[in-house]
């Protein structure tokens, strides 16, 4: 039996799509190159693969959402899987929230954060700089963002660099359309077996 995921957790659930994924062994040579796909691959997420109807689409996503995830200087990947973790709390989006808050546990080599994030929400007891990563990220994620200049000079009086800042403004704002995305494209999913 197979139920959607409501509960924010580190687990990360399955995803299913609601459209079937485009299968890899079928795939044009477009849609290989938009996945970036190599003889040595063995797996690509059903995400991807969904993703790969569009591949004008996917061909600049991945590459986007690597710099902004991925790029070195900045802001630390911790503190960026931390805000992509508000955008899909505000969001709702169970499974992009059970990937962050994984990400940054293993990142930080801490879960208490994630832990407090998930038992008291925004009233979550946070240090000041985290506190003020989480703050701004769920209030640019909010439908209209809520985030003003006020947030800004929070992120640096605690002690965020500009290019800090600009990279957790990316990575937020990336969340807050990819949540939306993966919401209309399928659901996290958990399986049972029944008897």
């Amino acid at each position: 039996m197979t139920r959607i995921v409501h509960k924010f957790t580190r687990k990360v659930p399955e995803w299913q799509p609601r459209v079937v994924p485009v299968k890899l062994e079928e795939a044009t040579p477009q849609q290989l190159d938009a996945l970036k796909v190599t003889p040595s691959n063995t797996k690509v997420s059903d995400y991807v693969l969904t993703l790969a109807h569009d591949v004008e689409s996917l061909s600049v996503r991945s590459p986007l959402f690597n710099a902004i995830m991925y790029d070195r200087g900045g802001m630390s990947r911790e503190e960026r899987e931390l805000g992509a973790l508000a955008a899909s709390m505000v969001n709702r989006c169970v499974y992009c929230a059970a990937v962050h808050a994984d990400r940054h546990a293993k990142l930080s080599k801490d879960e208490s954060v994630t832990d407090e994030l998930f038992a008291k929400g925004e009233k979550a007891d946070l240090d000041p700089r985290n506190r003020a990563i989480f703050d701004f990220s769920r209030k640019a994620a909010e439908a209209p963002p809520s985030a003003g200049p006020e947030d800004i000079e929070a992120l640096a009086n605690a002690g965020l660099s500009d290019e800090e800042i600009f990279d957790l403004i990316l990575s937020s704002s990336l969340f807050g359309w990819a949540n939306r995305l993966m919401h209309v494209l399928g659901d996290p999913v958990s399986r049972k077996e029944t008897a």
